[in-house]
């Protein structure tokens, strides 16, 4: 048993058996396979909108760049879906979005630019052959020539009415309903997490719900290793 797997069975103690069948039933549908990637977004009910999207879609990851606009998602329409996911931010550099895509290409990620696109395509012809990264632009002006310039492939959403774009809330809906059904249904992918993968998230998720789980964290390490807790 690894150190995770036995701090998770302590961590369950300190939690209903309805919370921990919940998490056991959740994790078997989390997927890393796709991803979001937020660049610029500074409207704080767009923001929040897109994590209850991810989280309801079970996509686990969310990377957001800030290079002018600061993320702040609007807590009262996020409903807590945040503490749910892992998100990264990129924030130190000056160029926020090519750090960002570098380090998801290293991960193994295609990165698909969701944009109208001399070379796009439809959404529901996007191969999902490898792990994607859907890249989401800002509400007023949309993704940035630099993202465009590094991204691998470019999707639109097909629309049928006068308006030219939907709000991006939307747009991150459709595109993750669509890209993780069709992933969900394929046999020949393997989207689902690992056992190791489950397990940190698991513990994660534990320790967002137990009460000073810091100092719960600390007692049960000191089990693990055998030492004496420090006192406050």
């Amino acid at each position: 048993m690894t150190k995770n797997e036995w701090m998770l069975q302590q961590f369950y103690e300190h939690i209903s058996e309805n919370k921990k069948d919940l998490f056991e039933k959740i994790i078997l549908d989390r997927t890393k396979y796709i991803t979001v990637v937020l660049e610029n977004l500074f409207q704080p009910h767009n923001a929040a909108a897109v994590l209850r999207s991810c989280d309801c879609f079970g996509v686990q990851d969310v990377h957001i760049i800030e290079n002018e606009n600061k993320y702040e998602p609007n807590k009262e329409i996020d409903m807590g879906s945040s503490k749910w996911l892992n998100m990264y931010r990129y924030d130190k550099l000056e160029n926020n979005t090519v750090d960002a895509i570098k380090h998801l290409k290293q991960k193994g990620y295609k990165i698909v630019a969701t944009t109208p696109h001399t070379n796009d395509c439809n959404i529901d012809e996007l191969p999902l052959n490898q792990p994607i990264a859907l890249m989401f632009g800002t509400e007023k002006s949309g993704l940035s020539e630099s993202a465009l310039e590094h991204a691998d492939a470019y999707v639109k959403l097909p629309m049928y009415g006068f308006t030219e774009s939907f709000n991006i809330s939307v747009s991150v809906a459709l595109a993750l309903f669509n890209v993780t059904e069709r992933m969900r249904k394929s046999p020949n992918i393997k989207w689902q997490l690992s056992p190791e993968e489950q397990t940190e998230i698991k513990l994660n998720w534990t320790k967002k719900v137990v009460k000073r789980s810091d100092k719960v964290a600390a007692i049960i390490e000191s089990r693990f290793t055998g030492e004496t807790p420090a006192a406050e």
